[in-house]
């Protein structure tokens, strides 16, 4: 079967508080990677209320509370990826909201992600200065380009980032 013969769309958020975005910190026992807030957009779900089901669950946040929502960036993700199942084609979504700092302190400090077996991964939230992200390892690789916004709500004059494919991407 062709690798990317099916597509799957992940909608996340740039979620920030003044320079500070959130991100999520999941340590394994050979890596440490960051990815923004958010997952899998299920079969016939509404884009958006993907996203706000997505924070709900992961920050604790009630999307009404933040302003903006505009699309920030898509990446197309064509990695071929370790494991028995094929590599799906991925579209990452990426929307940007500004919340204050009194949602800020409601929000959740860790999220935990369902495995298949059932247990939990621990995921950290962390707020980082924006302009910090160039060098840490996010996935989907945004950083470069999040770290050269003139701030944080900054006109992006294009919406598509380059695809991640296995030519400059390697799965760790």
């Amino acid at each position: 079967m062709n690798p990317f013969s099916r597509i799957k769309i992940r909608t996340g958020a740039l979620v920030f508080c003044g320079d500070d975005v959130a991100l999520i910190r999941r340590d394994r026992a050979d890596s440490t990677h960051y990815t923004p807030p958010g997952g899998n957009v299920e079969d016939g779900e509404d884009l958006d209320a993907a996203l706000a089901r997505e924070l709900a669950e992961e920050l604790g946040l009630d999307t009404a509370l933040a302003e903006g929502g505009e699309l920030l960036w898509v990446v197309d993700q064509r990695v071929t990826r370790p494991g028995p199942t094929p590599s799906p084609r991925k579209l990452h979504v990426i929307y940007r909201l500004h919340i204050s700092p009194e949602v800020r302190a409601t929000l959740a400090e860790q999220e935990l992600d369902e495995l298949p077996d059932g247990s939990h991964e621990v995921g950290v939230i962390e707020w980082i200065d924006y302009r910090r992200t160039a060098e840490l390892p996010i996935f989907p690789p945004i950083g470069p380009a999040l770290a050269t916004l003139a701030d944080p709500r900054a006109a992006v004059a294009n919406a598509a980032l380059d695809a991640v494919t296995d030519a400059n991407y390697t799965w760790v």
